[in-house]
């Protein structure tokens, strides 16, 4: 995706060590769906999602419908 090229993400992607790197991309892609979804354009806080991410954040596999 094109986020993937912007220096924010990239920075934020490189802080985190190589094994959270995924779990950073599948947050960001998420967010940035639901936020396009909701306000028309995929706005990220990458260096808050990392931030998330380093912190603990994983994503679930069951999710409530």
């Amino acid at each position: 995706m094109d986020f993937e090229k912007s220096e924010k993400y990239q920075s934020a992607r490189d802080s985190l060590p190589e094994n959270l790197r995924p779990v950073f991309k599948r947050i960001v892609d998420e967010y940035a769906f639901h936020t396009h979804v909701k306000y028309g354009r995929g706005y990220v806080a990458y260096a808050v999602l990392a931030e998330l991410v380093r912190n603990g954040w994983r994503p679930t596999e069951a999710h409530d419908d």
